[in-house]
């Protein structure tokens, strides 16, 4: 890592929110139409969309959440990936008046502003890029891109994308670029970057970046999108703080609906080991994921799912939605993404009645999670672990003070007495599937030993 990790990610929570979908301002191919558009067509009329998302903004703060993680905000041609220019904001989502209206209206309840910023590829319309293919692959411009034959427009892309070219990280005007977006809004009032498929990106380039940022804003927090490999390394080569941590967030759906907790406890042993070298970056959902809701095949373990989210180690996010159960399923094709980043009503008051009760059930434990600090770098043992059975505890990290947390999971049909020894410990949390009241869900009387948890139930518990 670059050094000490922010000191405000301590007791943080973010709600991860695509803006452009978010605000009905997105398609797959196209600037909110209904049909695609080439680049020289688009509409370039500022449209002022930024204030609905700021209508959301008590309704994240009464969520638990401290923080926004927003999506692509910079102009872009299609899905925001597609950089046109990193230092203005899209004009279907308004200009930089708007984004600092919504950066203040944030701070104001508390809530930081973290951005996605997309440093590895920049759409076809990006001026440099444009610039390379006029002068050549020779010229200044065409330094900045990677090449990939002989030919006039052989640059290197994406994954394959052709709207999506590969910036050469070992130029130094790159790197210059990048140093300056990083900081110019690091200098606007956000608290931190999430680097969009920084795992594409050599690590060096990343800590050259980093250091003068850094050097400039030591409370900023820098989070690398890496999907496989040892997310250990990469924070060690690259000098990020955070890591996205896929192989958790796969673990956690894939155990419940095996019915197979020892899939997660593997997942959580390689947690510990991520979790001394760098702060994960946890999730349960985003932008580029099947919606949880869709995801698990039995609904009862939603909360399962949560509590598991926030017991462990690293910086939680909840993609917005998922909080009031939406569902959506990503899509291997031109347009698969739209289910998973659908527009939202104008007010949370438009929402469906169905969702609330997860809601509540988010506000519950966020506040539980937010309430005991120490989590985000505790050290978790596993107690006992049977196909559907688990029981986690969490410690303070050395040097660390505070309680201790059982975290017990039953996914069978019959309640189950974990062979545990819970001395000194009270039940602070405990529910099935989204219900939100912890008596009714917990089915006991006061008799019952904390230890025992209901049938496809779940409880927390906190020494005393």
């Amino acid at each position: 890592m670059g050094g000490a990790v922010p000191t405000w990610l301590d007791d943080a929570v973010l709600w991860h929110v695509y803006p452009l979908g978010f605000v009905g301002a997105a398609t797959s191919s196209g600037d909110g139409a209904d049909r695609p558009v080439k680049a020289d067509q688009r509409v370039r009329r500022v449209q002022h969309r930024l204030s609905r998302l700021e209508a959301w903004l008590d309704y994240a703060a009464d969520l638990g959440c401290s923080g926004l993680l927003l999506g692509p905000v910079f102009a872009s041609g299609t899905h925001g990936y597609d950089t046109e220019d990193h230092f203005r904001i899209d004009p279907r989502l308004g200009d930089e008046a708007d984004f600092d209206r919504l950066v203040a209206a944030a701070r104001a309840r508390g809530l930081r502003v973290v951005l996605d910023g997309v440093f590895n590829h920049v759409g076809r319309s990006f001026p440099v890029f444009a610039e390379a293919l006029r002068s050549g692959p020779d010229s200044p411009a065409g330094r900045w891109f990677r090449r990939t034959g002989d030919g006039p427009d052989d640059y290197a892309t994406f994954e394959g994308h052709h709207q999506l070219v590969a910036l050469d990280h070992a130029e130094p005007a790159v790197a210059d670029h990048v140093t300056r977006v990083l900081t110019y809004w690091l200098d606007r009032g956000i608290s931190g970057w999430r680097l969009d498929a920084a795992y594409a990106v050599p690590p060096e380039f990343w800590r050259t970046v980093l250091a003068p940022a850094r050097a400039a804003h030591p409370d900023a927090w820098f989070l690398a999108e890496v999907i496989h490999g040892d997310y250990a390394e990469f924070a060690r080569e690259s000098t990020v703080d955070s890591v996205t941590q896929y192989e958790l967030w796969k673990a956690i759906w894939s155990s419940l609906n095996d019915r197979n907790l020892f899939e997660l406890e593997w997942a959580l042993r390689r947690h510990g080991e991520f979790v001394a070298a760098e702060l994960p970056q946890t999730f349960t959902g985003n932008h580029d994921v099947t919606r949880l809701a869709t995801r698990l095949d039995d609904q009862r373990h939603l909360g399962h799912a949560l509590a598991v989210l926030m017991c462990v180690a690293g910086v939680p996010s909840i993609y917005a939605g998922d909080e009031q159960a939406f569902r959506g399923s990503k899509e291997e094709r031109e347009g698969g993404d739209d289910a998973i980043r659908p527009a939202f009503p104008a007010t949370p008051a438009d929402l469906a009645p169905s969702g609330w009760p997860l809601y509540r059930l988010h506000q519950r434990l966020l506040a539980f999670r937010r309430r005991n600090p120490w989590l985000t770098h505790a050290r978790a043992t596993t107690e006992h672990v049977v196909n559907r059975g688990l029981a986690l505890r969490s410690s303070p990290a050395e040097g660390a003070s505070g309680p201790e947390t059982l975290l017990l999971l039953n996914l069978d049909d019959e309640s189950y007495d974990f062979p545990i020894d819970a001395t000194g410990f009270h039940r602070a949390e405990t529910g099935q599937g989204t219900d939100s009241d912890p008596d009714a869900a917990a089915g006991r009387g006061e008799d019952t030993p904390v230890t025992t948890v209901p049938a496809h139930g779940w409880s927390i518990l906190l020494s005393r």
